[in-house]
């Protein structure tokens, strides 16, 4: 029985040192990522709107577990983007380690006020997103055209409570969430397009003028609304280029491609007493 004892211990040990053996050693990234975009553009946003959410993919083509060293905004923490790798929020990310022929997800956004960068209607805001440093480092470019625009929303008061308009018979006490244009709002330009939030009121005996080539966009759940006794004049022309530069254009906040062919982003008009 003793040579038993011996066998069976011995036995032991050789499962527990086989059991330790490092199957999940990671090697730092040699510079071979692959990625599906090398540059990332974010559709045109207006001043302070968050973009949409903008997706790539880093692959790891070779045969090892990798880790990358550090993967980063050029502008770090001061850049307007923000990031998400892998579902981890940040700007700045070390370690990021990345499986044999497996692949990683980066989510892209950003907000950009465009009077820290510019004087101008437009702007073209850029960073990069750095993977690992020095010989090794690759990168995926950033770009994103940011508009100025005129916002019309309903004020708030000292307690925070929105500005509503009151909507059908007093009695029934409904109100949604929209403002009364004050005469200074009442001629829309070519100047600037216009993003409305809630619905924007032309008073009684007042007229609401769009001169031709204004371009309105309302945020979700917006529109026009105009009073008994009150109109509303749309002085849109012919375009002789495909700018559509004379026309007057109704559409919703989202720039994007993807939005383009979406019923339903925005409210209504309505001829209403109020």
């Amino acid at each position: 029985m003793k040579k038993y004892f011996i066998i069976i211990p011995s036995l032991l040990l050789c499962i527990i040192f086989a059991s330790c053996r490092d199957d999940f050693a990671f090697s730092n990234s040699t510079g071979d990522l692959g990625f599906s975009q090398d540059t990332v553009f974010l559709d045109t946003v207006f001043t302070n709107i968050g973009s949409s959410t903008r997706t790539f993919k880093v692959y790891n083509n070779s045969s090892d577990d990798i880790v990358i060293p550090r993967v980063a905004l050029a502008q770090g923490e001061n850049s307007n983007y923000r990031l998400a790798v892998d579902g981890v929020p940040g700007r700045i990310f070390e370690n990021v380690e990345l499986l044999a022929k497996d692949s990683l997800f980066v989510f892209v956004e950003t907000t950009i006020d465009i009077n820290d960068f510019s004087s101008g209607d437009e702007f073209l805001y850029t960073d990069t997103i750095e993977f690992d440093s020095g010989p090794n480092q690759q990168k995926v470019e950033l770009v994103t055209l940011v508009q100025d625009a005129i916002f019309l929303f309903p004020e708030r008061d000292a307690q925070g409570v929105e500005e509503t308009l009151p909507i059908g018979d007093p009695a029934d006490g409904i109100n949604i969430s929209g403002f009364v244009l004050d005469d200074s709002e009442l001629t829309l330009t070519a100047a600037k397009p216009y993003v409305i939030y809630g619905f924007a009121a032309v008073p009684a005996n007042k007229t609401l003028t769009i001169e031709a080539g204004a371009r309105l966009h309302f945020h979700s759940g917006s529109g026009i609304i105009v009073a008994n006794e009150g109109s509303l004049q749309v002085n849109g022309l012919p375009s002789i280029t495909d700018d559509l530069e004379n026309e007057v254009i109704f559409e919703g906040d989202r720039l994007e491609p993807t939005y383009a062919d979406i019923p339903g982003q925005w409210g209504c008009y309505m001829a209403y007493r109020w």
